[in-house]
């Protein structure tokens, strides 16, 4: 799927949930468990991460769920030699969400405004 059609679809489709991840994103930051949460959206099984929310309608929906760089570098998602790139292009958790977009076509990370 091509960058900006990602982009485009999640924009509409998460609309309603950037609250609920936001909220999240503050939690996991406030409590000290990471300064770099990340959130996975998935439409078939991914074991990743704390389930947030389950999908209703998987041609339109996501599963979200919570998850930090700790644990994509545990998981070998994320390699250690690569954990300072990736501190370095992400982007400010008070302004943005960073989701981690799994679908049949492979996982790319995408940065959407929180509002």
């Amino acid at each position: 799927m091509e960058d900006s059609t990602i982009y485009n679809e999640l924009e509409s489709q998460v609309k309603a949930s950037k609250n609920m991840m936001a909220q999240a994103s503050d939690t996991i930051m406030n409590q000290d468990v990471s300064s770099y949460p990340i959130f996975v959206l998935h439409r078939d099984g991914v074991e990743l991460g704390i389930p947030l929310k389950e999908a209703t309608n998987l041609k339109e929906d996501w599963h979200i769920n919570a998850s930090t760089l700790e644990e994509f570098v545990a998981k070998q998602i994320v390699n250690n030699d690569k954990v300072e790139n990736f501190k370095s292009v992400y982007k400010s958790p008070d302004q943005f969400l960073c989701l981690f977009v799994v679908d049949k076509s492979g996982a790319t990370f995408v940065f959407l405004p929180r509002s």
